[in-house]
């Protein structure tokens, strides 16, 4: 995914988590806002140490990336992910099943046309 969709700053990522505005499941928690000035959606990702060492760190990472590169997200959304550490144990799939039913509770998604 390419930089502008990333949320860096700390201060951001704190706002974001001080709005309140959570929903969470066993695996993951999502921390989100909307309204915001940008034309795109922006996103952040934190895995903790607890959850193992860096490549599998990385892998997690990567694969929730890759959620949400496939799906149509709306451009009015800032949000903040959370990987648990039983989420450690989930295979791809899962994790996409996982991630994608936080994204519809949030109310994040596009309606897709038929």
């Amino acid at each position: 995914m390419k930089k502008k969709f990333r949320i860096k700053k700390s201060d951001e990522i704190q706002q974001l988590m001080s709005k309140r505005n959570t929903v969470g499941n066993s695996y993951f928690v999502l921390y989100y806002q909307k309204n915001h000035d940008n034309v795109n959606f922006r996103f952040a990702l934190s895995v903790s140490k607890k959850l193992g060492k860096a490549h599998e760190r990385n892998l997690m990472k990567r694969r929730i990336r890759e959620v949400i590169k496939t799906n149509s997200i709306k451009n009015e959304a800032d949000f903040f992910i959370i990987a648990k550490l039983k989420s450690k144990d989930l295979v791809f799939s899962e994790i996409k099943n996982s991630v994608e039913d936080l994204l519809k509770k949030a109310n994040l998604l596009e309606e897709r046309v038929k």
